[in-house]
């Protein structure tokens, strides 16, 4: 029987798409002939009928299967894939059988007034028809079905499904019918008690969440496929918790807020985000006042290739602004934004600059040929230890860069300007925030004079995927087999997504009303230690036994723990719950003396130098060259 099923596979496997469509369309052509006459036959008991003998009746039965076959071309019986037959193809087939059997009555009545046709015939004939045709397909299905059932006995990896709803069903099936995956479901978790000891196409449901680990070692599983797009984030951490100690893979399907946004395919299975782990709220922005600052407006992005930038470009072209400008250094990242825009947003305006934001004339000119109305300064230097090295760089482009763009928006009258921070800024402890914390009173020391452009601050931690985040660099350390490098056991940080830090960023931009330091709502501090950890754990790894987790001590200028708020400052709630104003101290009457002495650094000047000269402007300064 096997061979039988191998050769018929092959067989069909061999025709083109047309050429099953042909033997198809043969096959309901015989399937009709066969049940016109069945009808025939079971209304009267037998063939022995005065009308089979006319040619005439000959002809108008031909004339009725010839309408019904082209009925069942027309109604789209052809359109369904058998192997993939569900209820939709039932109904289709119901419809068109009816139509068919409704033309020949008519076909019939004008051709020979129904002359010694009984009608009762016809109701034979749509009922045969339906289940002819309907379990010819059905069968074929049901053989396919079998089929991959038996491959699948074959197949090396063995997968447990967590959910055993729609997600999990649907699921299975694409995992079934492709052959891209070559895995065989072994069980379904599922903690809805009413599918406990049931079975799933034929698969069965075998526990709850806190029963993973058991079946897992019952069912000897090499993976674990997450399929609930409709867990909180407390059930999916919940999940992910109960899986740590399996040593198994972990996939998951996106959630639902993702595949409602067409961000991802429903069925497509990807790795487990450490985002995923964070347990933060989707965002939700106030679209009219963001319509109100960006559409029909020309938007300048400065460092537009970055991580931010390049999030907050794509953020703002939803909204549809009249123009979106894009000012990059990098010609790598420039092109590569451009084309990824031009795709998504095919009518966007999008503007490509190269250029420098040091570079004065580049940025007079471009203020001049353009006038933004909005203009989002992100670019910057933020890598702490190299900006410890290189600390003329970190000034140059963090302190001047941000001077030279804000006082072209003054002078060209933008009607805001958002300088994107940092909470390295807050109490720094390296050059790096330290020149972001002067960036900002450059701004504010600029908004004092301005009559029009409203000057705002976003400050913010850690952005999880982001260029100069650890986890690129975890998951490199874990696919190479490790270490897996961290500065310090204690070490913490704030984190948050790209999306969710750019969207955020328009936010604040849009009720700020001048000379404000916005602070986003960063929810609880995480720890480095705990993220590798569950890195490791998420690619189907144990710490200490697979990956070993490396401490090799403080990084110059970093700091344990960072924060968000100064001492002396102190927040105030604003019109959105995850955008607050850091209430900061104004800027030292002397703050122009104390730059003019940072602009005169030279790059012969030893680090303690910069170092003295950057106290004077941000007293709260403290050193820690490691």
């Amino acid at each position: 029987m096997t061979k039988i099923d191998s050769i018929l596979r092959k067989l069909i496997s061999a025709l083109k798409p047309w050429q099953k469509t042909y033997v198809v369309f043969l096959a309901d052509f015989l399937i009709a002939a066969i049940a016109i006459y069945a009808s025939f036959y079971i209304r009267i008991g037998s063939f022995d009928f005065v009308a089979f003998s006319k040619s005439s009746f000959h002809i108008s039965i031909l004339l009725m299967i010839a309408v019904q076959s082209v009925s069942f071309y027309k109604m789209g019986l052809y359109k369904g894939i058998w192997r993939y037959s569900s209820t939709p193809d039932l109904l289709r087939l119901i419809k068109g059988v009816t139509l068919a059997v409704i033309l020949s009555f008519i076909c019939s009545f004008f051709y020979n007034r129904l002359d010694d046709v009984y009608r009762t015939v016809f109701f034979i004939d749509w009922l045969l028809l339906i289940v002819l045709l309907g379990g010819i397909r059905f069968a074929y299905r049901m053989w396919r079905d079998q089929f991959a059932k038996s491959t699948a006995r074959n197949r090396g990896d063995k997968v447990i499904i967590v959910g055993a709803g729609d997600g999990g069903e649907k699921l299975f099936r694409e995992m079934k019918n492709s052959p891209n995956f070559d895995v065989s479901v072994v069980a379904f978790i599922d903690d809805d008690l009413g599918k406990r000891n049931k079975s799933l196409h034929g698969i069965p449901i075998m526990g709850g969440i806190s029963d993973i680990s058991q079946v897992v070692e019952q069912t000897q599983a090499n993976n674990i496929f997450i399929a609930i797009p409709s867990a909180t984030d407390k059930q999916f951490r919940r999940i992910i918790k109960e899986c740590e100690n399996t040593k198994l893979e972990i996939k998951t399907l996106p959630n639902m807020k993702d595949i409602l946004n067409k961000s991802e395919d429903s069925v497509k299975l990807r790795d487990v985000r450490p985002e995923d782990l964070l347990g933060r709220e989707e965002v939700q922005l106030d679209k009219e006042t963001l319509g109100s600052m960006i559409a029909s407006k020309t938007i300048l992005v400065t460092g537009a290739g970055g991580s931010i930038g390049s999030e907050l470009c794509r953020q703002i072209a939803n909204f549809e602004p009249k123009q979106l400008i894009l000012f990059e250094v990098t010609e790598f990242f420039l092109y590569s934004l451009e084309m990824q825009l031009t795709t998504m947003f095919p009518h966007l305006d999008v503007v490509s600059i190269i250029g420098d934001v040091r570079n004065v004339a580049r940025v007079e000119q471009i203020f001049q040929d353009y006038r933004p109305n909005v203009v989002f300064h992100a670019a910057a230097y933020k890598h702490v230890p190299m900006m410890e090295k290189n600390p003329q760089e970190a000034i140059n482009t963090n302190i001047h860069g941000t001077k030279i763009v804000a006082e072209a928006a003054n002078k060209y009258q933008a009607d805001r300007f958002v300088l994107i921070s940092t909470d390295k800024a807050v109490n720094p402890t390296n050059i790096m925030g330290t020149t972001k914390r002067v960036a900002e009173m450059v701004v504010q020391s600029i908004q004092n004079i301005s009559n029009h452009t409203k000057f705002m601050v976003v400050r913010f931690g850690n952005v999880l995927g982001s260029s100069g985040s650890v986890i690129p660099l975890f998951k490199k350390q874990i696919k190479e087999g490790g270490p897996v490098t961290v500065t310090h056991p204690e070490i913490t940080r704030y984190f948050m997504s790209i999306p969710e830090a750019a969207q955020l960023v328009i936010q604040a931009g849009s009720i700020g009303k001048g000379g404000e330091i916005f602070v986003l709502e960063m929810g609880e501090p995480f720890k480095i230690s705990i993220l590798a950890k569950q890195l490791i754990t998420l690619a189907g790894l144990r710490v200490g036994d697979d990956i070993e987790i490396k401490y090799t001590g403080l990084r110059p200028g970093e700091k344990l723990y960072e924060e968000l708020l100064a001492d002396q400052e102190s927040t105030l709630p604003t019109s959105h719950p995850k955008v607050r104003i850091a209430k900061a101290r104004s800027v030292n009457p002397n703050f122009c003396d104390y730059l003019t002495k940072i602009n005169q650094i030279k790059k012969e000047d030893s680090l303690e130098q910069i170092v003295s000269l950057l106290q004077e402007a941000v007293p709260e300064f403290t050193h820690h060259a490691n």
